[in-house]
């Protein structure tokens, strides 16, 4: 597997991961007008540009024999006083979930931060996704939670959760 950092020319295959992810990971969780409507808002060309270019995300791919497998983002919350990096998306082909993907992603971006003395890594988390257990599993615990509107009427109801590096 080859986990590689990248910029805006990745922004389709983003898109064709987060589509068919968020169709499986979110199915039983929250309505198809919430999914349609948080695809949009957060994987549209212009958005995906936005976080790369403006907000500053860095974005890496996972690929596996030539083939996009998973991506992740990360940035840097400079409003904390001490050094933590934001894990703002993880998502991994659910036909290649449960082979380490996610795990060697998070473990490249761990190896990435720390070079910056970074000391925590946090992320939100439905708080019915089956990704809570992966995440304890690696180390991560639930140290917070929010409610945190979106617009449309919609809400992400999230875990916050942290692991110390």
């Amino acid at each position: 597997m080859e986990i590689t950092k990248v910029g805006i020319e990745s922004i389709a295959i983003i898109q064709h991961i987060a589509k068919i992810t968020w169709a499986i990971a979110y199915k039983e969780i929250i309505s198809n007008d919430q999914l349609d409507y948080m695809l949009d808002k957060m994987y549209s060309t212009e958005s995906l540009q936005n976080q790369i270019q403006v907000q500053g995300h860095q974005f890496i791919l996972a690929n596996f024999e030539n083939n996009p497998v998973g991506f992740a983002a990360y940035h840097t919350k400079s409003s904390i006083p001490e050094k933590m990096i934001k894990l703002h998306k993880i998502y991994v082909d659910p036909s290649q979930q449960s082979k380490g993907v996610g795990k060697s992603m998070l473990q490249f971006i761990m190896n990435d931060i720390s070079k910056e003395g970074v000391k925590y890594l946090e992320l939100n988390v439905n708080r019915e996704n089956k990704a809570i257990a992966f995440y304890k599993k690696l180390g991560f615990t639930i140290i917070a939670e929010e409610d945190i509107p979106i617009g449309n009427g919609f809400f992400m109801n999230d875990y916050v959760m942290q692991i110390s590096l």
